[in-house]
């Protein structure tokens, strides 16, 4: 069931080449639609602009999957010299979908938020300058904020599902894994046992097959050869026992105690002075109760010491040959810590071939202290060395923890949880980005509502010095750099060729403006124009 549910659609890179170009043309196709109302009765700007945008969107398709934001600039650069506030018909659902497709493709958000950052900085100028208005500017982020930041942010929650996804899939490949080894070990440990139960069965055989040989080797029925005879027979049996004995020993992978290969006269002493003598620099420090509590304590205690103490010098010797290393054996009556520091290994040192760290020799040591009833904790110092240290019972029997006690995280739940929570963190964001961005938006736009028709006053001294027909760029020097956003209501349209503008004759008086048109380079006509009024001669 777990093998047929992972048979998802692949990812589009996945997608042959034939599907990915005709998903190209389908969408470019889509994009381009609405640019052909740009045709038909618009000024003729547009219409340039929209011949030009149909290849320039071909290309931005073409380039989207390499270059995201390359494909985003596209339509935002004729969105904006379409109109100065960004918001058109022709390029409303091209803005919207590249940078959804931008979110999907870009990992990072850095270069996107420079992008939009930039986007919002070239239209200031673009409005203040050449329209003369702040309002399209507003307009512009507006369009910006709702058109493509919102859909750039969907794309990256989307992004952050689809890891999700995979984690949640990868996690139960592993689990699957995992069971299969599982299994596995289960199996082996069946035919250990049966290897158990041939061991015991053919020990006894042998066993009495011995006991039967010796018999008959001193049975003076038998001429001496045939004693002789009899004699290497009880020999090989012997042999064979023994040998049966080391093979299932070695086959053996339950969890039963095993014989112990420690020397029954060993110690950390005798450890300690072997390595010694072998050329490695170790010390050995006795703090505390330790020589009352070590013959207090249980042989699995005392044993897990010395596999600590070995272990950790085996280390040393390994991965930081020449490197000096600290046994310290710490006891306060209830508890025996025994720790082995090595420092860093001295420059230029290379580590013993062969002696690659595979983790094996400290998950072993990790389950024999456990079974103790201790705890063991070996990483790196901040020194640059490496620690080995266990903390065992000296008397009693302490609780053994579970294999999993105070064990961190798993690879597969760290990742699975870290994609949680970025999915979680990008959709806090896809909702309060903007809703933040808006609000500030807002209070912008009323403070420049407030204070913007004080900048848009033209006194009638000035408006009395110009005269039609002087220069369009002396009569502009006169006048103030803000026009009205809007003239008063009921006002016509300016006749054709001719361009507007619209100025407060006093502070916040929208019911009246005064009407200066140009063509041509210079001023065709002024007036005073009242709402719902025909502009009147000055």
């Amino acid at each position: 069931m777990l093998t047929r549910l992972t048979r998802f659609a692949p990812p589009a890179a996945e997608r042959p080449r034939w599907a990915a170009r005709s998903l190209d043309v389908c969408l470019w196709l889509a994009l381009a639609v609405p640019l052909t109302a740009a045709f038909d009765g618009v000024p003729e700007v547009r219409t340039w602009t929209a011949a030009f945008g149909v290849p320039l969107l071909a290309a931005a398709v073409a380039v989207r999957r390499k270059w995201p934001l390359v494909a985003l600039a596209v339509p935002v650069a004729l969105g904006l010299v379409t109109s100065r506030d960004l918001f058109t018909f022709e390029y409303t659902a091209a803005l919207a979908v590249l940078a959804y497709l931008a979110g999907v493709r870009l990992e990072r958000a850095r270069a996107p938020l420079w992008f939009f950052a930039g986007v919002a900085a070239v239209s200031l100028p673009l409005s203040a300058v050449l329209v003369r208005n702040m309002w399209p500017w507003f307009t512009a982020v507006l369009t910006l904020l709702f058109n493509i930041v919102l859909p750039w942010l969907l794309g990256r929650y989307r992004r952050q599902y689809a890891a999700l996804v995979r984690s949640g899939w990868q996690l139960a490949e592993r689990l699957e894994h995992e069971q299969q080894a599982v299994a596995d070990r289960t199996r082996l440990r069946e035919r250990a046992r049966i290897a158990g139960d041939m061991h015991d069965s053919l020990g006894h055989e042998l066993a009495l097959l011995t006991l039967r040989a010796g018999a008959l080797e001193v049975d003076p029925r038998l001429a001496p050869d045939q004693r002789a005879a009899v004699g290497e027979l009880r020999a090989a049996a012997g042999t064979a026992a023994e040998h049966l004995r080391d093979v299932i020993g070695v086959l053996r992978t339950d969890d039963r105690a095993e014989p112990s290969r420690v020397p029954a006269d060993d110690s950390v002493e005798a450890l300690v002075a072997r390595a010694r003598s072998a050329g490695l620099t170790v010390s050995l420090r006795r703090d505390g109760a330790v020589e009352t509590v070590e013959g207090t304590m249980p042989v699995m205690g005392g044993r897990a010491v010395y596999r600590v103490v070995q272990e950790g010098l085996t280390n040393a010797a390994k991965h930081a040959p020449g490197a000096p290393v600290d046994v310290r054996l710490t006891g306060d009556g209830r508890r025996l810590e025994v720790t082995v520091t090595n420092a860093a290994p001295p420059p230029g040192t290379a580590p013993v071939p062969g002696g690659g760290p595979d983790g094996s020799g400290l998950v072993g040591l990790d389950e024999r202290v456990r079974l103790a009833g201790g705890e063991l904790r070996a990483g790196p110092t901040p020194e640059g060395g490496f620690e080995v240290a266990a903390r065992l019972p000296t008397t009693g029997r302490a609780p053994v923890r579970g294999p999993g006690d105070h064990a961190p995280w798993t690879r597969s739940q760290r990742e699975l949880a870290a994609a949680r929570q970025q999915v979680r963190r990008r959709l806090v964001q896809t909702v309060t980005v903007p809703a933040a961005l808006f609000t500030a938006l807002l209070l912008l736009m009323g403070v420049f509502a407030l204070i913007s028709p004080s900048w848009s006053v033209l006194d009638r001294g000035t408006y009395d010095r110009v005269r039609t027909g002087d220069a369009r760029e002396t009569v502009e020097a006169r006048l103030p750099f803000f026009s009205m956003d809007v003239p008063p209501d009921g006002t016509p349209e300016p006749p054709p060729g001719h361009t507007c503008r619209y100025y407060y004759t006093r502070p916040y008086a929208d019911d009246v403006a005064y009407q200066l048109c140009f063509a041509d380079g210079r001023l065709a006509s002024k007036g005073v124009v009242h709402r719902r009024d025909r502009p009147s001669p000055g």
